[in-house]
């Protein structure tokens, strides 16, 4: 820990990865609540020593032996801790104050803090002890299981909609002229694809969820799956409900191009030149973000998918398991596969690209479409993607990451006089304290200039 990652962890609020403790003469019991809260999400730093706004006031000198060996040993008893924690926390002298600070990073199991189970949400530590949805949520996410790989020994063929394999074959030749699966009979194609397998700690053996869910008959997939359904909504006069809306519960194969269909009926194509062939940039932009909520959802959620149309967006929402929290850049993305075999089928048959791939297409064809905007794609358990459509959204995208002329002049005072006051601006610009406070935010945002509340002072 450096003195700088220090003052820039105490320059930002609280949120769902930071948390300050006064704790100036020993450990409170909910500093225990916060590390099980950052166990069970995406982990965290915890600094003692610290006031609620980031504020750094020190810890009692004579207490620090005291704190850190009762840190320690509460994680390690099984009645405070389950499972046990083996973290060790440290100390930093910053501006003349003796701080503690420990990073606890996120487990593979549920963690429990005096047999209640914590969840982090924001800036706060929720006991979701007695919420069942939510518990069910946390062990989905902590699972290292698939869930498409869950095997039903009772579907069989009779069970799923095997008239489908013609329409595999031709697009898997499509995408490849000789492809093996075109020399396959149809239960070969599904041991290929890994549709039929067998748990060999268990002995089962059959069709798992991701066959059901790609060749499923509608009333099989009810019942192996009773959460599956996407909402496709059409609201652009009727803003309160909608214009037009449907449910699609029907295999995925179908369910792709049901999808396509319904944003092809409700937005306007565009042709353009794309190496010397003219493409519609909008069926590119409809296959990446439905591929993205029939590949990568979590299928264990009954949180349905949704596909919503607008007059100037085109979103998409989708339950994921999270591996990170907050918008996702082209440039510092990091794919993995959350149903590997789903994946890979619509990999073979040409929905899909190489993984990663959706997000930087989305990043290269939505200016291409909407003149200039970009998308935005926020990764938490719900999976966001919003799509500009039109100039107006892409300007609404520029403007809220552009510096209006006041703000402008803002930043031009803070890079003139780093110790520049909220009284100052507020005189100058004859704007209220809270609309000083919403610039600088933006400010904060879009120059990454950063305000040390303990000096004062402006660094940029």
């Amino acid at each position: 820990m450096t003195t700088q990652f220090m003052r820039d962890l105490l320059t930002k609020r609280e949120k769902i990865t930071i948390e300050y403790k006064e704790c100036q003469n020993g450990i409170h019991n909910d500093v225990y609540e916060t590390v099980c809260s950052f166990s069970n999400r995406y982990g965290g730093y915890i600094i003692l020593g610290a006031e609620d706004d980031g504020t750094p006031i020190g810890i009692n000198r004579n207490m620090e032996r005291d704190m850190k060996r009762n840190f320690v040993n509460q994680l390690n008893n099984p009645d405070k801790m389950s499972p046990t924690l083996y973290l060790s926390i440290e100390e930093m002298e910053y501006e003349g104050k003796l701080l503690l600070w420990v990073f606890v990073p996120p487990t593979s199991v549920v963690e429990k803090c005096s047999g209640r189970i914590f969840d982090r949400n924001e800036d706060g530590d929720m006991d979701i002890t007695e919420s069942p949805i939510q518990l069910q949520n946390m062990y989905n996410r902590k699972s290292t299981t698939y869930t498409e790989h869950k095997i039903f020994p009772y579907v069989t063929e009779n069970d799923l909609k095997m008239e489908l394999m013609d329409k595999v074959r031709n697009l898997a030749k499509s995408k490849k002229p000789d492809h093996q699966w075109l020399g396959y009979s149809d239960k070969e194609i599904m041991i290929s694809a890994g549709l039929w397998e067998k748990d060999f700690s268990s002995g089962f053996e059959g069709y798992n969820l991701a066959a059901v869910l790609l060749f499923g008959k509608d009333e099989v997939i009810r019942s192996c799956c009773p959460g599956y359904v996407t909402d496709a909504i059409y609201r652009v006069r009727n803003l309160d409900r909608y214009d037009d809306m449907i449910k699609v519960n029907t295999n995925l194969i179908e369910a792709y191009e049901i999808l396509m269909e319904y944003i092809a009926k409700h937005t306007s194509d565009k042709f353009f030149l794309i190496n010397n062939v003219n493409t519609s940039v909008r069926d590119l932009l409809a296959r990446e973000i439905v591929a993205n909520i029939i590949v990568h959802r979590d299928y264990a959620s009954a949180y349905p998918a949704k596909v919503i149309i607008e007059k100037s967006w085109l979103r998409t929402e989708n339950w994921c398991i999270p591996r990170k929290h907050g918008n996702l850049m082209s440039d510092e993305f990091t794919p993995y596969p959350k149903n590997p075999l789903i994946y890979n089928f619509f990999a073979n048959i040409g929905r899909t690209d190489t993984i990663g791939s959706g997000v930087k297409n989305l990043y290269k064809y939505t200016p291409i479409y909407s003149d200039g905007g970009k998308p935005e794609l926020f990764e938490d358990d719900v999976f966001k993607i919003s799509i500009p459509l039109n100039v107006e959204a892409a300007n609404e995208v520029k403007e809220m990451n552009t510096l209006s002329e006041r703000e402008k002049a803002i930043f031009n005072m803070i890079t003139k006089n780093k110790t520049l006051t909220v009284e100052e601006v507020m005189a100058e610009f004859s704007i209220s304290r809270a609309t000083v406070f919403r610039d600088y935010a933006k400010i904060r945002k879009i120059t990454g200039a950063v305000y040390d509340k303990k000096t004062g002072e402006w660094s940029y």
